[in-house]
């Protein structure tokens, strides 16, 4: 019987380019530095600016109220993300500017369009209402996409398609939503203690009810809009400039009239509101929620159909395919390792295993689409140089968790020593 063929070795090592040395002011540092500095300060402003409104006490019940709904809000984003993990910066990054810059820019723009009009009109009651049905919708979309688009831009390697979108907007809609809820309710416990109210009729209860228990993934469902324009910009070839530009601008319009469509629900009667919310909201909310859910599972499916191709040129294991392509064994080759190969650092390893394999599945995906970036080849050595660093812990693990829930059929067991597969048209090794 012949011997198996020993596994192939990477010949690209990732490092600085050769070319000249960057400006200072392309430096990363630089970059990482004043983006830091732009949302500690604009957090910092809009701290002011709502302990100004709502004092101390208020403050201070509206963050506490405003918080419950935040680490559900994540860990669902999070949860839709586990496929092919963000970078954490972008995701911090995400929730940062919605909580701070995007905030700041809402709060300022709004007050000043609304002030405006009022002055404009001798209207106030009038600009309130077109304040909240025109002008906010408006100002805070765009203000929170943004931030979609600069990790679109600036994070490309990092935002190949609909899920990176809708995770990078809703975790911005969600930082935005918390500040917004602070001051809403800070705003009611105010009155509250004004008018001396308390109990389950006061301001503060009908706010935390309507904002809180009711919609918290308001916010998150209009921005997502945005965020599946972007994830679909992102699927789109080079080529196809029109396509990456109206079909983003067409997510935000989307999010801008169901933004004010929300608002506006108010003016629709006494029962407007909660028609809106039960006809509208509610089963928009099901239906975006069923489409992330759908395409977290195309994503696995992919997975499962690309890989395959690097089993045969003997980079990967062949169960690999299948192991990569189910959570559940993906979480029991992480408890596998931590708990027989090194504690978490061997689970850290082999979550980096699945994340680049992950990755690798997805980069030829979409060179066989022909959407594959000039950077195509770089790219797929870089991802198989990381798998093959930690190949060695990675791969009992991920046998074994094969082993428990994805037995290897019998078309990829090995014969002679070589994995017998389907080989696919696109041979991402042919010059």
């Amino acid at each position: 019987m012949a011997s198996s063929p020993p596994y192939p070795t990477s010949s690209y090592s990732p490092g600085p380019g050769s070319g000249p040395h960057p400006h200072w002011w392309q430096r990363p540092w630089v970059r990482y530095g004043s983006l830091i500095t732009l949302l500690a300060l604009s957090g910092l402003v809009i701290l002011a600016l709502v302990r100004r409104q709502t004092g101390t006490e208020g403050f201070l019940v509206g963050l506490g109220l405003a918080v419950l709904p935040v680490p559900w809000l994540i860990a669902a984003f999070r949860w839709l993300d586990r496929v092919e993990p963000g970078p954490w910066r972008n995701l911090v990054f995400a929730f940062a500017w919605g909580a701070c810059a995007a905030a700041l820019i809402a709060i300022v723009a709004n007050s000043f369009a609304t002030k405006w009009i009022a002055t404009a009109t001798a209207d106030p009651a009038g600009a309130d209402t077109l304040g909240a049905t025109v002008i906010a919708p408006v100002v805070e979309e765009s203000a929170k996409a943004a931030a979609v688009l600069l990790v679109f831009l600036f994070r490309r390697r990092d935002f190949t398609g609909i899920v990176d979108g809708v995770v990078i907007a809703g975790l911005t809609a969600t930082g935005f939503a918390f500040t917004e809820n602070i001051l809403y309710l800070g705003t009611a416990f105010g009155t509250d203690q004004l008018s001396g109210d308390r109990g389950i009729a006061s301001v503060t209860a009908a706010t935390f009810f309507v904002r809180v228990v009711m919609s918290p993934f308001a916010h998150p469902l209009f921005t997502v809009l945005t965020g599946i324009g972007f994830g679909v910009a992102a699927l789109s070839a080079d080529g196809r400039t029109a396509r990456r530009v109206l079909v983003p601008l067409g997510g935000l319009l989307l999010a801008m009239s169901m933004h004010a469509f929300w608002n506006g629900s108010s003016t629709f009667g006494e029962y407007g509101f909660f028609a809106v919310y039960g006809a509208f909201m509610v089963p928009a909310f099901g239906l975006l929620t069923w489409l992330a859910v759908w395409t977290r599972q195309r994503e696995l499916r992919t997975v499962r159909e690309e890989l395959p191709a690097y089993v045969y040129a003997g980079w990967l294991g062949p169960a690999e395919p299948f192991v990569l392509g189910s959570m559940r064994a993906r979480r029991m080759a992480r408890d596998h390792a931590r708990q027989h190969f090194g504690g978490r650092p061997a689970a850290r390893a082999v979550a980096e295993y699945e994340a680049y394999a992950t990755s690798l599945a997805f980069l030829r995906h979409r060179g066989r689409q022909g959407k594959a970036g000039a950077d195509f080849i770089p790219r797929e050595r870089e991802l198989l140089g990381a798998l093959w660093e930690r190949r060695e812990v990675a791969r009992p693990a991920l046998e074994y968790a094969a082993a428990v829930t994805a037995p290897v059929p019998a078309a990829y067991q090995p014969v002679y020593g070589y994995p017998v597969v389907p080989y696919p048209t696109y041979n991402p090794y042919r010059s």
